[in-house]
């Protein structure tokens, strides 16, 4: 019996000790930490709730610095807000963090007068993070930070702050200050915000007008080190050299450690990537997306697809492969660090970091889609060479001639040589009568010249762009269907010029026509194309290219005006016109006999107001070089403010 009741007193205690065991694994706590955060999440700032994730929306709290500029060694105030106001927290912590490579934690905090805060001691350093000392319920908490003697550079705020347990958002960022030397900077101990402080401990500053130094230009560190200590490529070529990018892609490698940053400088787009392929065309490539999501930055690796529908995919993609080791999101802008595994097997191709060589792939965008990147509408650019990534290097993009070249023959075409072949067949042909080349008329003669000279260069210039680009362009641009509208109008002229009918058969009129509107259509299309041209990423053309587009069509219709007033106004008309135009030229079989003689001393005679025509051919002419190799210059220097800073720098040096 003893030992019956023993056994039963264990079972009981086990029984005890099961539900105490289910208890505390369903009990969930509804408070921040009372004490603050450790010192163990100096780095991540992600606090240990139990294995809850930090909230994806956007933050209800700003960390609102007191002033936007500061000098070494001075003091600022810092809040931390709820937005709408009043809105309550639990916890926080927040560090000050240098804005650029290597993100040390920066200063020191005061200690709060009321003891609202604890501070931390953070990478070995006193005081450098704050954090709250109760988990009570708080509008508001304000701290005095103090900014470090030997630094100069922009720091940022950030911050995770508890509104409940279960409720958090980590890394909040403040807008970037600027520490300058102190002599240059205001004093901003204590700048008050928008509302006052808790306590009455700080003091409220007054500017000297006097004095109001302009924050001084500094470099950006994100190129320290490029073809020394790491590889970096970005777009419009050549910018690395003079820290000028608009998107920027870094790859360090540390021993097993594969690093890539990714920084854009407009404040526009949707996401940043850097591709790595095995070519230098798009498809089956690895991609590293660095996303905007709900004002954060947000890591995916996708796949692209090749012609023809170019785009990302995220399915079947694994995301285990890569972490994000720091980003921010400031002004729109975005970075990120990433640090990569060095095996990523895709759909069955394995992308081996160490061993194998890639072509990088730099793109930045205003869009993303479900599963992936959107198209690449702010900028792209492809290395020049595939290359092992632990071998640091000063990296090119891939020669861009073909595009260049494309650009000039058909600026030089449609508006240089098809503008002065219609202007000379619509208007000269009662001009230089009696005067031939090649035992034709001589607007006929170089008519024929400039259309030859069209249609070579266009076919050149769309046999070179499919080259370039390998098949159908993906920009969401209508350039390239008029481009393609274009190119099979004049393909077909010369071809209806051949087997036109003679000047007495009855259907020579329609074929007149139909050569006319062919003629004209194609010219008015082309230019339509070359205006949409300026707004492809590809091109890198600037914006201001089409006012010198506008200024040509308006040069281009005001000469055409000009000739049609004195072209009609010679006969009385251009009813009149027309009849002598078709009489002068055509040769009818009645006037053959006795008047023969006559009609070749018309001929020999150039209609009125000749002098004034062939002066104005010349100011035309002239004005047509010039506007064809503008447009050139611009085409095949683009990005042509880029290489007017390059000359400009040169000629200083």
């Amino acid at each position: 019996m003893l030992e019956l009741r023993v056994v039963v007193k264990m079972i009981q205690h086990i029984y005890l000790i099961a539900i105490v065991a289910v208890l505390l694994k369903s009990w969930t706590p509804t408070s921040s930490l009372p004490h603050g955060a450790p010192e163990t999440i100096c780095d991540t700032m992600l606090p240990y709730h139990s294995g809850i994730e930090p909230s994806n929306s956007v933050p209800p709290f700003r960390i609102e610095p007191s002033a936007a500029m500061i000098g070494q060694g001075q003091t600022l105030r810092v809040d931390i807000v709820g937005a709408p106001e009043g809105l309550n927290f639990g916890g926080f912590m927040i560090q000050a963090r240098n804005r650029n490579p290597p993100y040390q934690i920066l200063g020191q905090f005061n200690p709060t007068a009321d003891g609202s805060a604890k501070l931390m001691n953070c990478e070995n350093s006193v005081n450098n993070s704050a954090t709250h000392s109760n988990a009570s319920p708080k509008p508001v908490i304000s701290l005095e930070w103090q900014c470090p003697v030997d630094f100069l550079g922009q720091i940022v705020f950030n911050s995770t702050v508890a509104q409940t347990y279960d409720t958090f958002w980590v890394g909040i960022p403040s807008n970037p200050i600027q520490v300058v030397k102190r002599e240059i900077a205001p004093s901003v101990i204590g700048i008050s915000s928008t509302r006052p402080p808790l306590t009455n401990t700080v003091r409220n500053y007054v500017p000297e007008p006097e004095k109001e130094a302009a924050v001084p230009k500094v470099d950006d560190p994100f190129y320290n080190g490029c073809a020394r200590s790491k590889t970096c490529f970005g777009f419009p070529d050549g910018c690395v050299k003079t820290k000028s990018c608009v998107a920027v892609g870094s790859v360090i490698v540390r021993g097993d450690i594969y690093e890539f940053e990714l920084k854009g400088a407009t404040n526009e787009p949707a996401y940043l990537a850097l591709g790595l392929s095995t070519d230098d065309k798009m498809g089956d490539d690895l991609v590293t997306e660095c996303i905007v999501q709900n004002g954060k930055v947000a890591l995916f690796t996708s796949l692209t697809s090749g012609k023809p529908n170019y785009g990302t995919t995220r399915i079947g993609v694994p995301q285990k492969n890569a972490k994000i080791v720091d980003s921010s999101l400031i002004d729109g802008k975005i970075y990120c660090k990433v640090q990569r595994d060095i095996l990523t097997t895709v759909q069955g191709q394995m992308f081996d970091l160490m061993n194998n060589q890639y072509y990088i792939m730099v793109a930045l965008g205003k869009s993303v889609k479900d599963n992936g990147a959107g198209y690449h509408d702010i900028g792209r650019i492809v290395s020049g060479k595939a290359i092992i990534l632990s071998d640091v290097q000063d990296l090119s993009g891939s020669s861009n001639i073909l595009l260049r070249l494309h650009g000039a023959f058909m600026v030089t075409a449609w508006i240089g040589t098809t503008s002065l072949g219609i202007l000379l067949a619509r208007y000269f042909k009662q001009t230089w009568v009696g005067s031939h080349t090649c035992g034709k008329d001589q607007w006929f003669a170089w008519h024929r010249i400039c259309m030859v000279t069209t249609w070579g260069l266009t076919m050149a210039g769309f046999v070179i762009i499919f080259v370039e680009i390998g098949g159908w362009s993906a920009a969401r641009n209508p350039h390239a269907i008029l481009g393609v509208i274009t190119t099979v109008l004049c393909f077909i002229q010369p071809i209806g010029a051949i087997f036109r009918p003679g000047p007495n058969d009855r259907k020579r009129p329609i074929f007149n026509w139909l050569h006319w509107l062919g003629g004209n259509l194609a010219h008015i299309i082309a230019i339509v194309a070359i205006f949409f041209a300026v707004k492809l990423s590809k091109a890198e053309l600037p914006e201001w290219m089409d006012w010198i587009l506008v200024a040509f069509v308006a040069f281009h219709v005001i000469v055409h005006l000009i000739f049609s007033v004195f072209y009609c106004s010679q006969v009385g008309g251009c009813m009149a016109d027309r009849q002598i135009s078709q009489r002068v030229n055509s040769f009818p079989m009645g006037d053959m006999s006795g008047n023969r003689n006559g009609i070749k001393l018309e001929r020999k005679m150039d209609a009125p107001f000749a002098s004034f025509r062939k002066g104005l051919l010349s100011v035309y002419i002239i004005m047509l070089i010039f506007f064809v190799v503008v447009l050139d210059i611009i085409v095949c220097l683009a990005p042509i403010d880029r290489a007017y800073d390059e000359l400009k720098s040169k000629l200083a040096n």
